[in-house]
């Protein structure tokens, strides 16, 4: 295991707090892994292993859990990592061709990072924001709803330039909540 890929005490001290919220150390393994992609920012076979060692959870079962997750990252990505959906309802509204915007835009593939470590880019499946299609996430917390291609500009604009995306709120239809106003 790498030398680089260390929990010091205070994160020993989370890691307890995080297992001691579940009844077993086996359901604290998605919160643990959580925890070091945060700190190491992915959670390659050498975050696994520690992870695994400091839970003392057989690996392959890590292992199981970060190859489920799209969300868990077994590699490093970059800064931003932006997950384009592409399941049924994003990709009838135009998700392929926002992620291949995305990828001329970037100059990078999809599962690729750019040269400056700034993007990563990912086609993901549903995200479970049909009705705000097409969609994407950015570094698993902010949704950008509706994306056209001025939108996405404007986003990587603003990435660039340290700024995080605003809260979209999307209010229902009037017809479904029966609201008038």
């Amino acid at each position: 295991m790498s030398d680089t890929y260390i929990f010091d005490a205070n994160d020993l001290k989370e890691i307890k707090k995080l297992i001691s919220k579940y009844p077993e150390v086996q359901a604290a393994v998605l919160p643990v892994l959580w925890y070091a992609q945060d700190k190491f920012g992915h959670t390659d076979p050498d975050v696994q292993k520690l992870v695994s060692q400091t839970m003392d959870i057989p690996e392959a079962h890590i292992h199981g859990v970060v190859t489920f997750y799209t969300q868990l990252y077994e590699k490093p990505k970059g800064k931003h990592v932006l997950d384009v959906c592409t399941c049924l309802s994003c990709h009838a509204c135009g998700g392929y061709d926002m992620l291949h915007y995305l990828e001329n835009k970037l100059g990078i593939k999809t599962g690729e990072t750019t040269e400056d470590g700034l993007f990563s880019l990912q086609s993901v499946e549903c995200l479970g924001a049909c009705g705000y299609a097409p969609m994407l996430q950015v570094t698993n917390d902010k949704f950008v709803n509706h994306l056209t291609t001025e939108k996405i500009d404007q986003l990587i604009e603003d990435l660039k330039a340290g700024k995080s995306p605003e809260f979209e709120s999307n209010k229902m239809p009037q017809h479904v909540n029966g609201s008038e106003n």
